[in-house]
C-alpha cells in the first residue's frame, strides 16, 4: 500500500492575504484565529457562540466543485455569509475569508458600510459588522436582488438596540426592483 503524505499546514487568503499556518489545532474555530493575538481583528464579534446571533458574520468565497476543467470566470466564485464561531479553521482550507477590516476603511467605507451609517442603521455597534458582512456577501451573489430578498438576507443577524426598521431600510436601498419614495401613497 502507498503511503498517502499527510498535511500538516493550512493555507488560505484573508482579506486578500495569503496565509499559511502550521499544525493547526482541528477544535480551532475561524473567530478564535481572528481575534487572536496574532490576528488581532476584533471587529468580528463573539456574540452567543452557538451560530444563532450573526455578531461573527464573516463572508467565504470559494470555487465549488466541478468537475472537469473550469472555465475562467468570476461568476463560478461562490461568496456565502458564515458564523465564524462554528466554523472550524481548518474546514477554510483554500478558500478566500473577508472580515469587515478586509471590506472598507473610515476614510473609503464600502457602500454598504456608507449606507448602513446614512440610514442610522447602527446605535452600539456590536452587531453591525455582522450586519454589513451578511448583507455585503448576500449582494456579491445576489447583485440584482428584490426589496424582498434583501429584507430577508439579514434574517440570521439580532439587533438588541436599534430595532430593525433602520437597517432593513437600509438593506432594501441596494434593491433593484421599484423602489417606494417616502411620498408614495396608496392612495394615488
Amino acid at each position: 500500500m502507498d503511503y498517502v503524505p499527510y498535511v500538516t499546514s493550512l493555507e488560505f487568503y484573508l482579506n486578500t492575504k495569503r496565509v499559511q499556518l502550521d499544525n493547526v489545532s482541528p477544535d480551532t474555530t475561524l473567530l478564535q484565529f481572528l481575534r487572536s493575538s496574532d490576528t488581532r481583528l476584533t471587529g468580528t464579534k463573539l456574540g452567543c457562540g452557538e451560530g444563532g446571533c450573526g455578531a461573527c458574520t464573516v463572508m467565504v468565497s470559494y470555487l465549488p466543485c466541478h468537475p472537469g476543467p473550469l472555465p475562467a470566470s468570476p461568476d463560478l466564485i461562490q461568496h456565502t455569509a458564515i458564523n465564524a464561531c462554528i466554523t472550524l479553521l481548518v474546514s477554510i482550507a483554500g478558500m478566500s475569508i473577508t472580515t469587515i477590516e478586509g471590506l472598507g476603511t473610515i476614510q473609503r467605507p464600502h457602500p454598504v458600510q456608507s449606507r448602513m451609517a446614512q440610514y442610522n442603521a447602527s446605535q452600539c455597534g456590536f452587531c453591525t459588522p455582522g450586519m454589513v458582512m451578511s448583507l455585503y456577501a448576500y449582494l456579491r451573489s445576489h447583485p440584482h436582488a428584490t426589496q424582498e430578498d434583501l429584507a430577508t438576507c439579514l434574517d440570521g443577524n439580532l439587533c438588541r438596540c436599534t430595532g430593525y426598521r433602520s437597517i432593513i431600510d437600509a438593506a432594501k436601498s441596494f434593491a433593484q426592483d421599484d423602489l417606494p419614495t417616502p411620498y408614495d401613497d396608496d392612495n394615488g
